[in-house]
């Protein structure tokens, strides 16, 4: 307790921006938990991380943290991370998004900055919905599924966040439950260190809008249910597709090494500057002024 108390006074903007908004049972708090224990071991200081986020519940994230912050348009909060780290590559930028904001008006952007290899560290909160305009179906939002705008079941098929981000090209891929919140920070913890664009996949829950609609529960509940349907990834490895229906893997799912785009970026500056630096006149002969 005096430890947690500690990184709340050393973190948070605990008397200026408290109470928070999102609903009680909200994941959200898991995942802020388990970002500023990750940050606090990485050794990184409160100056050298810059948390960037979009529009949306996860999104009001960088407002309650005494770091360097952004709180940015819906859909682009990668699009003002990449000015951030291609302006100051020294920086820690971490970027907040929900699964809406991440996969729906964001997808584009997501998918380049995993093939572009950035060096950032993306956390997306997927909670199946929209939860902060009003409960309407997302990427996410399972088939058949219950919404403000699928009254009668959702007729789309759902992204799966982290096999995009390893098919689009993220050197780093994890993904937990809020209720597995211990790994959860280990997981953004190898996120942050990882040279090159990471992808941290936070499966959590929307008690008010989607468990209300859907009859899940509440966040006990649903909680719960997080907790039977994962699947570590070594454990994955030795069952079937049968098996793993209706399943969630958990852990690391990819870790490569790849080119980061600012060092190759730096590299073509270097080059470009050596092409065109005047010539130089040979040692031992005299130039008119």
């Amino acid at each position: 307790m005096a430890e947690t108390t500690k990184l709340i006074y050393k973190y948070l903007r605990h008397d200026k921006k408290f109470p928070h908004v999102w609903c009680p049972g909200c994941g959200n708090g898991i995942v802020l938990g388990a970002l500023i224990r990750a940050i606090d071991r990485t050794g990184y200081s409160k100056d050298d991380i810059v948390l960037v986020s979009g529009i949306g519940c996860a999104g009001r994230m960088p407002v309650y943290v005494d770091f360097n912050t952004l709180h940015t348009t819906h859909g682009r909060a990668l699009t003002f991370a990449t000015g951030i780290k291609l302006a100051k590559p020294r920086l820690q930028v971490i970027v907040i998004m929900g699964d809406g904001d991440a996969t729906a008006i964001g997808g584009n952007h997501f998918i380049h900055a995993a093939r572009r290899n950035l060096n950032l560290t993306a956390i997306i909160v997927n909670n199946n919905t929209y939860g902060m305009t009003g409960g309407q179906y997302s990427p996410t939002s399972p088939y058949g599924s219950l919404a403000t705008t699928a009254l009668y079941g959702n007729i789309e098929h759902p992204f799966a966040i982290a096999d995009l981000a390893v098919t689009a090209g993220a050197a780093f891929v994890g993904r937990s439950t809020v209720f597995h919140a211990n790994l959860l920070d280990q997981l953004i913890e190898q996120g942050i260190k990882k040279r090159g664009f990471a992808v941290i996949e936070a499966v959590s829950h929307c008690p008010t809008l989607y468990g209300r609609k859907n009859k899940l529960g509440g966040p006990v509940e649903m909680l719960l249910w997080q907790k039977e349907v994962a699947v570590r990834v070594e454990k994955a490895q030795k069952m079937s597709e049968t098996e793993l229906a209706g399943k969630i893997t958990i852990g690391v799912l990819v870790d490569r090494e790849l080119p980061i785009y600012t060092q190759e970026l730096k590299r073509i500056r270097e080059a470009a500057k050596a092409r065109l630096a005047p010539p130089t006149a040979p040692k031992g002969t005299h130039t008119c002024g």
